[in-house]
């Protein structure tokens, strides 16, 4: 059998430390990819839906909406007279600022329009009008202008606001403008000059992204007509030192044409299904700059030490990899990354990214399951293919399930050996061809292998007509002493039952002697680095070998030591044969064969005793006895004769019965 012993402790490190790299590697691969950062902005998203700020401030929008259009009967744009009857109705609510989400770029055709509106604009002295780019392409340039208000109203003392606004990659805005002429910017500081002492400008961190209230009408929203016409529904202060913006309100869903309205996606979009309008994209931000409610996202260096985090503590996960154990802690390292995520963006305003360091752990899981899984299968294959014509396919499907239960180092392990051999073989080979000695001795090896896999046994080797196997490895048994003396019993049976077949090819007669020992052995794989074998080896090998030729001394088929007979605790009858000594030890070993007769194995006792008590005379009539009941009986005649021996040459005081192995 030739199988590689491997550390699994070893191996399973390597296999952990190797997956958390590749997860790594796959995670920065991830955190540099642009299309991967849509999927951060997802989560971005899910955590500014599951908990957004309430929104506080006095903030109002006057919605250039549909009520608005069917109501004024006026097709857009509309006049600039108009624009400043709103004004001076604001101005004298009391609104603290009065920014317009739209462009005035260009001058109105109508003669006074302009100046209208630039005499409410400086009456006010609280107006912020917006400015914005746009892609201008001739034949021969193509680039962007900026489009601001006409001089008219700015030298009015309108402020100028860049209402653009970036677009990430999925078309959502997120982002904080960072211009110093941001139109969020610029209202926040008119209202600072309106309203003096009431706030401070305050200070948002370049890079911070929104975090968004709400859908669409999160803030107060009036329509348009309605404060031109002195909408009764208005309280008389509703507008006092409010914060208004007076943008495109034209309600639309997300499949709607984008002529439809200044409309923009946000986090909010997957939920209500109605895009955002720009006025109260501006409104998010005016409400976030002075409410320090920007997030301010987390540094690259920041993500990399916490996906690093997470990949450290997946380490002793696979490196103890169990599929299910190590799935579930996965999840939990991967909940708590997100919870902790979760709670920084919600109680601090702060992002980490979560996603990447998920994907991470995701691949490292799946690294490591596919690596034990070849690591698996190749190693089944090698326990198929070592053990698969030495043991049953039963143990072998339990080595490859339980894995850990095979043991190939070398190492001490309580076993039962068996040898069997030929009787008589030799001599018998040399009358038959080398073709029928084959077909003898292979009709003999397989069915053999047979009984000994039948009863969980490991066949160890074949040495010509020899066979050596061993139970209690390469994977644990208990009662390894019953299924090897079953096993040694099973196969005489079976010999019996080839003899008309041995007859056929030129072998009656031919028989089997069994040796059958129990105890520690050395058992691994035993060879040089070209060849080596799984097999067990030590006294307790040599004995059960010694054991098997012994049976000729006696005239028997099968030995068993005490070591073995011991173990079986009475569950198979014993016949005691006699007391061993083995060169080199110096307690003797007894002896025993299976016995179904319960006389014949007591009348074998006392004829024992009486033996080792040197009382020749009383063991000579016991064993006589016994021949008589029993003709034949070929232990009986071996004790006869060496009785005949004692008397002629006693033993002396303190022999204990035993013989040694080398005189029989």
């Amino acid at each position: 059998m030739l199988i590689k012993a491997v550390n699994p402790g070893k191996q399973a490190i390597r296999l952990a430390v190797f997956s958390v790299l590749i997860g790594w590697v796959v995670g920065m691969a991830l955190a540099f990819f642009p299309v991967w950062h849509v999927v951060e902005l997802k989560v971005y998203d899910l955590f500014t839906v599951a908990s957004p700020p309430k929104q506080s401030l006095p903030i109002t929008i006057v919605g250039i909406d549909e009520a608005s259009f069917t109501q004024m009967g006026q097709r857009w744009p509309w006049p600039r007279e108009t624009h400043a009857k709103l004004v001076d109705k604001l101005t004298k609510a009391g609104a603290a600022v009065i920014a317009f989400d739209v462009l005035f770029s260009e001058k109105s055709s109508t003669p006074g329009d302009d100046e209208a509106f630039a005499a409410a604009i400086k009456a006010a002295g609280n107006v912020v009008l917006g400015a914005d780019h746009a892609y201008h392409e001739t034949a021969s340039v193509r680039q962007w202008l900026r489009m601001d208000p006409i001089p008219e109203f700015t030298m009015a003392g309108a402020t100028t606001g860049l209402v653009t606004a970036q677009l990430d990659a999925d078309a959502v805005v997120r982002q904080v403008p960072e211009t110093e002429d941001a139109f969020w910017r610029q209202s926040i500081k008119t209202l600072i000059r309106a309203r003096p002492n009431m706030v401070q400008e305050p200070y948002v961190a370049p890079g911070s992204m929104i975090r968004h209230l709400g859908p669409a009408r999160t803030f107060p929203y009036v329509s348009y007509y309605q404060v031109l016409n002195d909408d009764p529904a208005i309280a008389p202060d509703f507008f006092a030192n409010q914060i208004v913006l007076v943008g495109r309100e034209v309600r639309s869903t997300a499949e709607s044409s984008a002529t439809q309205g200044d409309l923009f996606a946000t986090p909010f979009l997957g939920a209500s299904r109605r895009l955002t309008p720009g006025v109260e994209v501006h409104a998010t931000l005016i409400e976030n700059a002075m409410m320090g409610q920007v997030i301010a996202p987390a540094s690259q260096a920041v993500n990399i030490a916490l996906m690093s985090l997470a990949l450290l503590l997946m380490l002793p996960v696979l490196a103890f990899w169990h599929p299910l154990r190590s799935a579930v802690v996965m999840l939990l390292i991967a909940g708590a990354v997100i919870a902790l995520a979760a709670w920084q963006f919600l109680s601090a305003s702060y992002w980490l990214q979560s996603a990447t360091p998920v994907a991470a752990l995701v691949a490292a899981f799946l690294s490591m399951a596919t690596a034990s899984y070849w690591i698996e299968r190749r190693r089944a294959t090698e326990i198929r293919t070592a053990f698969g014509k030495y043991v049953s396919e039963e143990v072998v499907n339990r080595m490859v399930a339980h894995p850990e239960e095979l043991k190939l180092g070398g190492q001490r392990r309580e076993l039962t050996v068996l040898f069997s051999d030929l009787a008589g073989f030799t001599t018998l080979s040399e009358k038959l061809t080398p073709e029928q000695v084959a077909d003898v001795i292979n009709l003999y090896l397989n069915e053999v292998t047979k009984v000994i896999m039948a009863h969980g046994g490991t066949v160890d080797k074949f040495i010509g007509d020899a066979v050596m196997a061993f139970w209690g490895a390469p994977l644990d048994d208990a009662d390894h002493a019953m299924h090897g003396v079953t096993a040694a019993i099973a196969m005489q049976k079976a010999m019996d039952e080839l003899q008309p077949r041995f007859a056929a090819m030129g072998a009656s007669g031919v028989s089997m002697r069994v040796g059958v020992n129990s105890g520690p052995a050395i058992v691994g794989n035993m060879g040089s680095d070209l060849r080596f074998d799984y097999t067990a080896l030590g006294d307790t090998v040599n004995l059960a070998s010694r054991l098997e030729g012994a049976n000729k001394a006696y005239g028997i088929g099968l030995l068993i030591a005490n070591s073995t007979a011991d173990l079986l605790d009475g569950r198979v009858p014993m016949r005691r044969v006699d007391r061993v000594k083995v060169k080199g030890k110096n307690e003797a070993v007894d002896v025993f064969t299976p016995c179904e007769d319960p006389d014949l194995a007591a009348a074998t006792d006392r004829a024992w005793q009486a033996y080792t008590a040197q009382a020749w005379d009383t063991a000579a009539n016991e064993w006589k006895a016994i021949a008589a009941k029993h003709p034949g009986d070929a232990l009986a005649q071996c004790f006869g004769e060496r009785i005949d021996q004692m008397r002629a040459s006693p033993p002396g005081e303190g022999w204990d019965g035993s013989v040694s192995l080398e005189k029989l």
